[in-house]
């Protein structure tokens, strides 16, 4: 049986490596055009891609984790599934923790498939982004895995996101008082609660299992979510490409700390790299230049992130 779960292992990677999740929603498009030629076809550049940038922040210890958007690869059809299969493996196999970002949420026996579908067989991965909105009950056959006796799984559960129509629903008032967030947040703590039981045995427990996804783009919020859950890990999106600062991340990364990611200003860093200007203008990219600036674009944002 394990003793320690996949959230405890990620807060102590994010300690160790510092706290950059690189996100690999590697969509085709974001790949220049002689890499994608030289390599064969879309899917195959993706994978090799993905390896590549794998290979040196592990060697870099830039990143403590991946995040792998599965929508990107549903989107290549079963070919990009296998990619998405071969990824996730690759990271694993890397030392650092795999997040499959698939924002499941449904009821019974459909969400008990879910969660087998990523918690074992092929796609089988270390954490999971979850949706709590078609009520708590859907939660239970997620947070189960992470128990000692099925792997100690995590899942970051949908709180404060990053995108600007999350006030639509995330900030709407209940009658009960308070925001619909708080019920949520409120149910994470109430989940971790039970779990800590589970882990009473051991001793190296410093975050709950079960964390939350809050965006770094809403100020407001920063300061008030991380003093009022601060036993709960943070996934911590709207980086870089979104907008957010790494002020309001940092705020964000107290207490108990959180993973801040970065997708398309690592994966697509390239394209602004000064340092390959001309190959660019030429186009005589390779996949070796472009994973070079990626790895590039990691360590600067963990320097961003933690100050050196």
């Amino acid at each position: 049986m394990i003793t320690v779960h996949k959230m405890q292992e990620l807060q102590n990677l994010a300690a160790k490596n510092g706290p950059l999740c690189v996100g690999l929603d590697t969509d085709p498009s974001y790949l220049p055009e002689s890499v994608i030629k030289s390599v064969g076809s879309a899917e195959e550049a993706v994978l090799t891609y993905n390896k590549e940038i794998i290979r040196r922040i592990k060697s870099d210890k830039s990143a403590c984790c991946c995040k792998v958007q599965v929508a990107y690869y549903e989107a290549m059809g079963l070919k990009g599934m296998k990619v998405y299969a071969e990824t996730l493996k690759a990271v694993r196999e890397s030392g650092l923790i795999a997040i499959s970002d698939i924002k499941r949420g449904d009821i019974a026996a459909t969400a008990d498939a879910y969660a087998r579908a990523h918690f074992t067989g092929d796609f089988e991965t270390d954490i999971i982004t979850i949706n709590p909105y078609m009520g708590f009950d859907t939660l239970a056959p997620f947070t189960s895995y992470a128990a000692p006796e099925k792997g100690g799984k995590g899942a970051f559960v949908l709180l404060c996101t990053s995108n600007p129509g999350m006030k639509d629903i995330e900030h709407q008032e209940l009658k009960a008082g308070g925001l619909l967030l708080d019920r949520v947040g409120n149910e994470i703590a109430r989940i971790n609660s039970e779990l800590a039981k589970s882990y009473d045995c051991y001793k190296d427990q410093t975050c709950g299992a079960i964390g939350a996804v809050v965006g770094a783009t809403q100020v407001e919020d920063a300061r008030i979510l991380r003093d009022r859950y601060p036993e709960t890990f943070f996934l911590i999106p709207g980086y870089g490409a979104q907008g957010g600062a790494a002020e309001i991340a940092r705020t964000l990364l107290e207490k108990c700390g959180g993973t801040v990611n970065s997708s398309r200003g690592i994966l697509c860093a390239w394209k602004k790299d000064e340092e390959l200007a001309e190959k660019r203008e030429s186009g005589t990219l390779s996949m070796s230049d472009i994973a070079d600036s990626a790895a590039r674009a990691s360590l600067f944002s963990k320097k961003d992130l933690t100050g050196n």
